[in-house]
């Protein structure tokens, strides 16, 4: 018949042999697949397939790319999976722990056995078990839970924030490389102009004063060329911080889409609203850092209150030359806190004021939403608006150059009528530019704003190309179509 020691000896090595299974050593309450991923992009944060940065990046390339390497999205996965051990350490609380030790010890007693050492070993396992305190354990777990589900819900704000960044980065970058190009051109038309007024002024046709307006007008083309070409490298740098690149490593952008403003823009912001609430991340998060508060008061509370537990234990020793001696034990103990110097207390009221500080977030949270979504929309409407507006404009102004021109060559128009016509062409075409970016990134800051960055936002861009020439056709030229099938994310 087995002992009482042998039974429990016997219980304590299947608990480690099942404890040191490699599926349940790691994650036995499988706390860490509850990672949730991000609807619509990565299923994982890593591994990450290496980024070609060789070819012509597309913007959801870029965005993809962005969500891999920048450490800010490796540190909001971190603090999920931080929190979600913590919420399996609160699970653990509801088992038994179990320990066993063992020793041998040489002794010598001069008192004893004429002085003769002797060998002494000994064997023992115990286990205690929490039965029932009044709710203390369930009130941690809650805790542990909604502290995970705030990072959770913190780390997928984060991921929209890098993938707002991103896309920002790339339209900046290739906005600024469209008004390069734009400068290029009103260099080349003021160095023709130039060029028109030195022959005008050999065959006196034209006043010292016109040679020199022509100059001042393509020295400071030349200017505006430097300062695009500088404005160029800081949008590369940024581009490159954001996607985890050296500011030193060239990127290849694919043409930009064009913008394609429509009504189905034009929502009722209420609603709009109200939808964001339902779904922005950093509002979730707020909401589950107030539970998990909440949770923490009743933990608090319930540490006034008794703790019972059961305790067995057993264990053998045994003398050199002298039988083995065996012991067992199972209680029932009660642990009753009677006073603990007004500890308790204190933490009570600090978690409910706590509680009362997360609530405030909360709503602070709650109002900025609403904000984000006011500015988005009303920014969208307002870009909406100046693309068709700087449309007209471009044309406008690409014809009245063409006419002022023609006049100076043929010798009936004044220098400055050609250079006051360059300039607001020049103008013109950035502001054009400037447009179809702000609207790009308008829309994209109410997605983020409404708490719908995903891949399905990407796929609704179509590649294109900014250029700074109106389109004969059209006259609303600035932005050439080309048709690929780029526009998507290659998932790792």
């Amino acid at each position: 018949m087995e002992t009482d020691f042998s039974l429990a000896l016997r219980r304590g090595i299947l608990i480690a042999a099942l404890a040191t299974t490699p599926a349940l050593a790691t994650d036995p309450f499988g706390t860490l697949e509850a990672v949730p991923p991000m609807a619509g992009l990565h299923p994982a944060p890593a591994p990450c397939r290496p980024a070609d940065l060789a070819k012509p990046l597309d913007l959801a390339e870029v965005v993809d790319i962005a969500l891999c390497n920048n450490p800010q999205t490796r540190q909001g996965w971190a603090s999920a999976r931080i929190q979600a051990a913590q919420a399996g350490v609160a699970q653990a609380a509801f088992l038994p722990s179990v320990s066993a030790g063992a020793s041998v010890a040489r002794i010598r007693n001069e008192a004893a056995r004429g002085g003769d050492p002797y060998t002494q070993r000994s064997i023992d396992a115990d286990l205690s078990w929490v039965l029932f305190d009044f709710g203390a354990r369930a009130a941690s777990l809650e805790n542990a839970r909604q502290l995970f589900a705030a990072a959770s819900f913190a780390r997928d704000a984060t991921v929209q924030a890098i993938f707002l960044a991103a896309v920002q980065a790339f339209f900046q970058r290739q906005a600024s490389a469209a008004v390069l190009e734009a400068t290029h051109l009103s260099e080349k038309a003021a160095l023709e102009s130039l060029n028109a007024a030195e022959a005008r002024y050999r065959v006196g046709t034209a006043t010292p004063a016109d040679r020199l307006q022509a100059r001042t007008a393509h020295a400071q083309a030349v200017l505006n060329r430097i300062g695009a070409e500088g404005a160029v490298k800081t949008a590369q740098g940024t581009l490159a911080n954001v996607i985890g690149a050296d500011p030193t490593r060239p990127l290849e952008l694919a043409p930009l889409p064009p913008a394609a403003p429509g009504a189905g823009f034009e929502a009722d912001v209420a609603r709009l609203i109200e939808e964001a609430r339902t779904r922005r991340p950093d509002l979730a998060a707020a909401e589950a850092q107030f539970r998990a508060a909440r949770a923490n008061i009743d933990a608090a509370k319930a540490a006034h209150l008794p703790t019972f537990s059961l305790g067995v234990g057993a264990g053998r020793s045994q003398i050199a030359g002298q039988p083995a001696y065996d012991s067992s034990s199972i209680g029932l103990s009660v642990n009753i806190p009677l006073f603990s110097g007004f500890s308790t207390t204190y933490k009570v009221r600090a978690a409910e004021a706590q509680a009362d500080l997360q609530a405030a977030r909360r709503e602070q949270v709650r109002l900025q939403v609403a904000l984000d979504v006011w500015n988005a929309h009303a920014n969208l409407a307002t870009a909406t608006q100046s693309v068709k507006t700087a449309a007209d404009l471009l044309e406008s102004a690409a014809q009245s150059e063409r006419v002022a021109a023609g006049r100076y060559r043929a010798g009936v128009g004044s220098i400055l009528d050609l250079l006051t016509a360059q300039a607001a062409l020049a103008s013109a075409r950035q502001q054009r530019i400037q447009a179809d970016t702000s609207w790009f990134v308008s829309r994209t800051t109410l997605a983020q704003a409404m708490g719908a960055l995903d891949a399905g936002l990407l796929r609704s861009l179509s590649p294109g190309t900014l250029s700074p020439n109106p389109s004969p056709a059209s006259g609303r030229g600035e932005l050439r179509e080309s048709r690929s099938d780029s526009n998507r994310i290659d998932r790792p």
